[in-house]
C-alpha cells in the first residue's frame, strides 16, 4: 500500500510539473495586508483579496508598467485577514475561504476555496507568435497574442463567454471576444452580438478576465484540459470569484462588476412585438385585436420603421417618420390610457445618406478614423458610422435624441444589435 501511495505522489509530482512554465522562476513574495507582491525572473505578480471569496491576480511583465484602472469592476478591495505561511518550497496566504497557493520550483499559482482546490495556472501568462486571429470584419490575420492559460478537471463543464448559440456547455470552443451580429443563424452559432470575458465552471467557481481589447477564449478546443485568455493588448489581471452555492457565486460575481437596476414592472409582462409595424394603423389595430381577445399587453415595441419606410438606408433617422406615424405623440397617448406602453428601437449606427449624418459628422459625434474623420464602413443596412457614446459630444448628442421621444411619451428605448449605447426604460 505504501508503495502504491508513492507511485500515486510521484505521478501527480511528474504531471505538475510537466504542467508549468519552465522559464519562469520564483525570486521573493512580498505581503502588505492583503495585497501580494510575487516577483519572478520576468516580471511580477500583484495579488489583491477583495473579499475572502474574490481574489485579483494581475501579471506586469518586465518592462512594462502596472495598468490599475478596470473597465468593468467597481467593487472596492475590504479589509479582508490574511495569513500566511512560508517555507522555502511554499507560498500560502489564506482568508477565511480563498486561499492562494504559491509553489516555488517549478513556479506556479494555485487558488483553493475551502480547501479544495479550485483552479491553477497551467503556464500562466506567455506570448504566443504568428497566431490566426479574426478581425472584426471577418479577415484573419496573423499576430502575437498574449496568454493566461490555466489548468482544468477532466469533468469540468464551462459556461459563459457571452450570447452565443452553442449550448449551455461551451467546452471545446475558441470563442472571440469582440461584439458581431451573426444575421440568419439557424441551430449554430459562436459569435453573437455580445460577448463576454467570463468562464463559469461547474465546480462554482468563475474567472474574469478583465480587459477590453479583442481578444480570444479558449476552452480546451485543443482537449489537453487547459483553459486559455487570449488577448492582443492590454491588462494581464483576472479576478477568480468562489461561492458556498450558484446563488452566492452569482452575489458575488455582481458585487465585483456592479448590479442592474431593477426595471420597471411592466417590463417583466407581455410585449406586442414583430419585425415590425409599418404604421401607426397597423399599430392601434394590432393593440385592438389583442383587446377585443382579451389577451394582456403591457407595451407594444415599434421597430425600424418608426423611422423610415424601408429597412435599408434609413438607419440613423432617429426621427418619427410623418407618413407612417402622422400622430406618433396623440397615438402613445391613447395606447397609454389602455394601459399599454411604447417602446422604440434604437441603434448606435448612422448611416452616411440618413438624414442625421451631415449633423452628427459636424459636431463630432461619431467614433473616428486614424486621421480624425468619421470611421464608416458597410454593413447590411447600408454604410455606416457609429455613435462614440464614450466621448462627451456622443453621449450628450444621443440623450438629446433621447429626451425628445420622452417628451411625446415614449416609456421605453429597446437597445438593438448589441453594440454598447445610451439605454432607457421607465
Amino acid at each position: 500500500m505504501k508503495t502504491l501511495k508513492l507511485f500515486i505522489l510521484l505521478l501527480f509530482l511528474s504531471i505538475s510539473s510537466f504542467s508549468q512554465n519552465p522559464s519562469r522562476i520564483f525570486q521573493n513574495v512580498d505581503q502588505s495586508k492583503n495585497k501580494l507582491e510575487v516577483h519572478v525572473n520576468d516580471g511580477t505578480y500583484f495579488i489583491e483579496f477583495y473579499s475572502d471569496k474574490i481574489v485579483e491576480t494581475s501579471f506586469i511583465p518586465k518592462g512594462e508598467a502596472y495598468t490599475k484602472k478596470s473597465h468593468a469592476v467597481i467593487l472596492e478591495p475590504t479589509n479582508v485577514t490574511v495569513t500566511s505561511l512560508i517555507t522555502d518550497d511554499k507560498s500560502v496566504f489564506n482568508t477565511t475561504g480563498i486561499s492562494v497557493h504559491i509553489n516555488h520550483k517549478p513556479f506556479q499559482i494555485e487558488y483553493q476555496f475551502n480547501g479544495e482546490v479550485v483552479t491553477s495556472e497551467k503556464l500562466g501568462y506567455y506570448k504566443s507568435k504568428h497566431v490566426p486571429l479574426e478581425n472584426v470584419k471577418g479577415n484573419i490575420v496573423y499576430d502575437f497574442t498574449e496568454k493566461i492559460e490555466f489548468n482544468l478537471s477532466k469533468d469540468e463543464i464551462l459556461f459563459g463567454g457571452g450570447s452565443r448559440a452553442l449550448g449551455m456547455n461551451r467546452r471545446g470552443n475558441r470563442l472571440a471576444l469582440y461584439n458581431r451580429a451573426q444575421y440568419g443563424y439557424e441551430t449554430k452559432a459562436s459569435l453573437m452580438n455580445f460577448t463576454l470575458p467570463l468562464v463559469i465552471s461547474s465546480k462554482k467557481y468563475m474567472i474574469h478576465f478583465d480587459n477590453a481589447p479583442i481578444g480570444y477564449l479558449d476552452l480546451d478546443s485543443k482537449k489537453d484540459n487547459s483553459l486559455t485568455y487570449e488577448t492582443i493588448s492590454g491588462r494581464k489581471t483576472y479576478q477568480v470569484v468562489v461561492g458556498d452555492s450558484w446563488e452566492d457565486l452569482i452575489e458575488n460575481y455582481t458585487k465585483l462588476t456592479g448590479k442592474q437596476p431593477l426595471p420597471a414592472r411592466w417590463v417583466l409582462g407581455n410585449f406586442s412585438s414583430r419585425f415590425g409595424y409599418h404604421s401607426q394603423q397597423e399599430t392601434e389595430k394590432t393593440i385592438a385585436k389583442f383587446q377585443e381577445e382579451e389577451i394582456p399587453v403591457d407595451a407594444v415595441i415599434l421597430d425600424l420603421y418608426w423611422f423610415g419606410k424601408t429597412i435599408q438606408g434609413t438607419m440613423g433617422n432617429l426621427e418619427v417618420d410623418k407618413d407612417s406615424f402622422p400622430d406618433m405623440k396623440g397615438m402613445i397617448s391613447r395606447l397609454k390610457n389602455k394601459g399599454v406602453k411604447t417602446v422604440l428601437i434604437t441603434e448606435p449606427f448612422i448611416l452616411s445618406n440618413s438624414s442625421k449624418w451631415k449633423e452628427v459628422a459636424e459636431k463630432g459625434v461619431l467614433a473616428t478614423d486614424s486621421v480624425q474623420k468619421p470611421a464608416k464602413y458597410d454593413f447590411y443596412f447600408g454604410n455606416t458610422g457609429i455613435v462614440n457614446i464614450y466621448k462627451k459630444e456622443g453621449k450628450d448628442w444621443f440623450w438629446n435624441i433621447y429626451k425628445n421621444l420622452l417628451n411625446i411619451g415614449v416609456k421605453g428605448l429597446w437597445g438593438d444589435l448589441g453594440e454598447p449605447k445610451c439605454y432607457r426604460i421607465g
